[in-house]
């Protein structure tokens, strides 16, 4: 499914917010490993932003679970989520970049950037949910922001040690 098409279904929402769910729980679980794997070696600074994405990631995924409960449609199954996810933005692993903030700037880009196509998909729907559009939209610029959010502060945190 392209997130660059309108949404014409509860099902097609149902999906894109599961590949959302999938999608943090990958970033939660590259921020952990990062954090856990290199513990001793990283400042406190980063170790924060690490635990401070990983929580974040958790809170987006209860969000997302709860707007999928919420719709009238039969949820995908999580291997055909997990391997959607897998296929478009699994391509890069956490040793393909240079340096921990720099995976974490691609993980928190390719949220903001997922989230961003969902919602342009769903404003250029002209389908009626079984879920209330508004507060739809809310949550999901919501965690947007926060997506946003952690760009800046993985940005702000690589300029200060330039």
């Amino acid at each position: 499914m392209s997130v660059t098409h309108a949404v014409g279904s509860d099902h097609q929402l149902a999906r894109l917010l599961q590949i959302g769910m999938v999608l943090e729980e990958v970033v939660e679980a590259r921020a952990y490993k990062h954090a856990q794997s290199m513990e001793t070696e990283l400042e406190a600074e980063i170790l924060a932003l690490l635990e401070d994405a990983a929580e974040e990631s958790a809170e987006h995924r209860t969000k997302l679970e709860s707007l999928v409960d919420e719709l009238e449609a039969d949820p995908v199954s999580f291997d055909q989520i997990e391997s959607l996810v897998e296929a478009r933005y699994g391509k890069t692993k956490p040793e393909d970049f240079d340096g921990v903030l720099y995976d974490q700037l691609c993980n928190e880009e390719t949220a903001y950037k997922f989230y961003d196509d969902v919602i342009a998909a769903i404003e250029a729907s002209e389908t009626s949910f079984s879920i209330d559009r508004h507060r739809l939209v809310t949550v999901l610029s919501g965690i947007r922001e926060e997506e946003a959010e952690g760009v800046e502060e993985v940005t702000t945190l690589m300029e200060s040690r330039q």
